[in-house]
């Protein structure tokens, strides 16, 4: 894997994780900015031929 599609993974793992802390903190504002943040990253992973969603990543 290239670095471009591993830094494109890292960033829409550390958005998912950011997601998953602003919804436990119940935190409208965070949610709403890491949910953004989440839909950039994977709009960004797939115009590189990354598919996220079937490596499990977005999951649980």
């Amino acid at each position: 894997m290239s670095e471009v599609a591993d830094a494109l993974l890292a960033r829409v793992r550390a958005a998912h994780a950011d997601l998953t802390a602003a919804l436990k903190a119940e935190d409208v504002y965070a949610v709403a900015v890491a949910q953004d943040e989440l839909d950039d990253a994977v709009r960004l992973a797939k115009r590189h031929g990354l598919d996220v969603g079937a490596t499990g990543m977005l999951e649980g």
